[in-house]
């Protein structure tokens, strides 16, 4: 921005205290012209950082150049680099503050993965997605925990959800929703021939209990016995749950736990992240964040990635990047396009209005 930006800015700062002085101010608009006065002053004070480290970098390359000891100037050559170090952190910094990240970021998520089009092929490529997923939150000192699925005899799964909680989750994996494509010769084809088969992940943060208050009277709450593994005591007892929330029709079911009462919160958990996930949608319709946007219909074409298993490729199609390791990717190391999509993220933050 242009001198003439930073000095509007200013004086808009300085309007805004001068507004805090004023008597009257109902509390409701005091906070938002504070939040907005102390949202300028860390701007300001950032550019200022940034044009005191130029006028560093500026005297300390003068000094390197016009040293005719090479001692003295290999030591202020050093000093230009670690300025030029320092005030490329005070961008990025200052970045973050005029576009600032999804106040959601760190929370942790629901990641839902289903099989999509394939058949069992499909149910073990969604066994693999999971295993990518899970080991990747190992990775990053995450807890992974299965709430709920509905596993296929060869290994896969029709459908499961997982329970992912640590810092910065959302920031990381929101992008992952969509159709996940693989390519390759299932366990089960005799021919050797190469199929397409598709999984659709959805990612939803998860809801804290202020922001999507349920009215019990909305629910209706059914229970059942569970089936699957688990045992006599499981499939003996009606300690599977299905809560469907009336008013949205949105049906949640647990059964992966021998408690009604454990398997109960737990639905209640998974139901308040998809109303939460609705309820944003629906305010930032034009982003089209519904869940249906995300994952589409499961369809080969709607896809955000591909897992290329005989040439050993994986390309995610959001940011147009391709690496030729997935051998290695799909244990759980994805961490370049993580960041290449979080990087994508920022760029777009930086085309939306500062205020």
């Amino acid at each position: 921005m242009d001198d003439k930006v930073w000095l509007q800015l200013q004086e808009r700062h300085d309007s805004l205290v001068k507004k805090l002085a004023e008597q009257g101010l109902d509390n409701n608009s005091r906070r938002i012209v504070q939040k907005d006065a102390s949202r300028l002053s860390m701007l300001l004070d950032k550019n200022k950082k940034i044009q005191e480290l130029t006028l560093k970098i500026n005297e300390a390359r003068e000094q390197s150049q016009r040293n005719t000891d090479p001692e003295l100037a290999a030591l202020y050559q050093e000093e230009v680099e670690q300025l030029a170090r320092d005030k490329s952190a005070a961008h990025s910094e200052l970045d973050d503050i005029m576009f600032p990240p999804d106040p959601r970021d760190n929370k942790s998520v629901y990641l839902e993965i289903r099989a999509g089009t394939g058949g069992q092929e499909a149910a073990l490529f969604a066994g693999d997605l999971l295993r990518m997923y899970t080991n990747y939150a190992l990775r990053n000192g995450w807890r992974a925990t299965i709430e709920d699925s509905s596993p296929t005899d060869l290994g896969g799964f029709k459908e499961v959800i997982v329970h992912i909680e640590g810092n910065d989750v959302w920031g990381c994996l929101k992008h992952e929703s969509g159709v996940h494509r693989v390519q390759r010769v299932p366990l089960t084809e005799t021919s050797g021939r190469i199929h397409t088969s598709t999984a659709t992940v959805a990612v939803l943060p998860e809801a804290d209990d202020v922001e999507v208050i349920i009215d019990p009277s909305d629910l209706r709450i059914d229970t059942y016995r569970s089936g699957g593994a688990g045992g006599q005591h499981v499939n003996r007892t009606d300690s599977a749950v299905r809560i469907t929330h009336i008013p949205t029709g949105v049906v949640v079911a647990c059964q992966d736990e021998r408690s009604q009462h454990k398997n109960r919160a737990k639905a209640m958990k998974i139901l308040q992240a998809r109303i939460l996930a609705a309820q944003t949608a629906r305010q930032q319709l034009e982003r089209s964040e519904t869940r249906k946007e995300q994952v589409g219909t499961g369809e080969r074409a709607e896809k955000v990635r591909t897992y290329n298993f005989p040439q050993n490729r994986i390309t995610d199609h959001q940011v147009d990047v391709t690496l030729k390791n997935l051998d290695v990717a799909i244990k759980g190391e994805i961490d370049p396009i993580i960041n290449a999509l979080r990087e994508k993220e920022r760029e777009d933050r930086k085309k939306k209005p500062i205020f």
